[in-house]
């Protein structure tokens, strides 16, 4: 009886896989463990504060004694984790320092990256010279939007190989229903930063809400995910602000908590100031069945095609004007709801999982065809 291909699918150290205190990029390779396709999964990361996810195999590594840095302490528990068993494949998910390391020391075996974050940020990816090594030296990289792609290849005369787009995903078996009768509720969920336009808004709603009798609004996290998220000043500045603008701060909720209350809200919006890398709290969204306000910023504009209303965070006024103009009309958010659940099945896990095994089996057929990429042979 034959086995299939393994992967190792190896989280950044500081990302938790659990309940609770799992961010986005847990929550991805939670969703890529259990796809039931091609390869088999075992998820690596740090120890989680509470129990690691149920129906996800998972391993968890200590960083421990490893001469150099945080990232050769923790490269080196994972190297200790896989040499017993080594798997067919090593996916590295947001960390290109980490995988280029553990590519230099694994030279038999394929190692890829899944990057979902703006490469030109990272540590061994910030300048083109950086960025082509690291397009040569794997077997592979996929990126979640053709955004970031571009920021990757961005500088680079002479690509080894062009990254997959593999856009993130959901299981919409998991999400609540939506709900048949909508509540009166704007909704803000994410990290409460400028980069999220949190600000934004709160000074939007603070216009719209007194135009709009009935409504409220919700700013639903934190500065960062976990109940253990700091009070910054920058939350501090806002909370009088938004009391002010009757935009209501419950703080951090589990991710569960978030979708419900995606799934009952009549608006949910999301208008990042920043270059967002794919925007899965808009797919999120979409998938739950409200009608979206977003920005066009990064891949957002790609992640949400003609399903969202476009707003300008930094223009509060026609922010604004866009949140009135959409609880007044509900013909329009029913449209709206409509075609972001169409959208959203295009990133559902059965829609993502086929190009993800393509992704996997590619590397591994370019990997020995090519006898490994020749920055596995060399020090760093």
């Amino acid at each position: 009886m034959t086995h299939p291909p393994s992967v190792a699918i190896v989280l950044p150290p500081r990302e938790a896989f659990a309940p609770g205190s799992s961010g986005a990029l847990g929550l991805l390779a939670r969703r890529h463990a259990r796809w039931e396709g091609m390869f088999c999964a075992t998820v690596l990361g740090t120890p989680p504060p509470t129990p690691a996810f149920a129906g996800a195999p998972f391993l968890p590594v200590t960083p421990g004694w490893w001469p150099g840095g945080a990232v050769r302490r923790y490269g080196g528990s994972v190297l200790c984790a896989l040499r017993p068993h080594l798997p067919d494949l090593v996916e590295v998910h947001n960390r290109p320092d980490l995988a280029l390391f553990l590519a230099a020391r694994l030279p038999r075996t394929p190692v890829t990256l899944i990057l979902n974050n703006d490469p030109q940020g990272m540590r061994r990816a910030r300048t083109p010279a950086e960025r082509g090594r690291l397009l040569a030296g794997l077997a592979g990289v996929a990126v979640s939007s053709a955004f970031l792609g571009g920021r990757l290849c961005e500088g680079v005369a002479a690509p080894a190989q062009a990254p997959l787009v593999l856009p993130n995903c959901l299981d919409l078996r998991e999400l609540p229903s939506p709900a048949a009768a909508r509540e009166q509720t704007i909704v803000f969920a994410g990290r409460v930063v400028t980069d999220k336009g949190a600000d934004a808004f709160v000074d939007a709603c603070g216009r719209a809400l007194p135009l709009l009798p009935g409504w409220r609004a919700e700013m639903i996290g934190g500065d960062r995910f976990g109940p253990d998220s700091p009070e910054t000043p920058y939350l501090r500045a806002l909370r009088p602000r938004a009391a002010a603008a009757g935009v209501a701060m419950p703080g951090y909720r589990p991710h569960a908590d978030v979708l419900d209350a995606m799934s009952r809200a009549a608006i949910v919006a999301v208008p990042s100031r920043w270059q967002e890398p794919f925007g899965l709290t808009a797919v999120e969204a979409m998938a739950c069945g409200a009608a979206l306000l977003c920005s066009n910023r990064g891949g957002l504009a790609e992640v949400t095609g003609e399903a969202a209303v476009p707003v300008d965070p930094d223009d509060p006024a026609q922010f604004a004007a866009s949140i009135v103009a959409l609880a007044r009309d509900g013909a329009r958010r029913a449209a709206l709801a409509e075609a972001g659940r169409e959208r959203a099945r295009r990133f559902d896990l059965p829609a993502i999982g086929p190009i993800l095994d393509r992704f996997r089996a590619e590397a591994i057929e370019r990997f020995f065809r090519g006898a490994g990429p020749p920055i596995c042979q060399r020090p760093e």
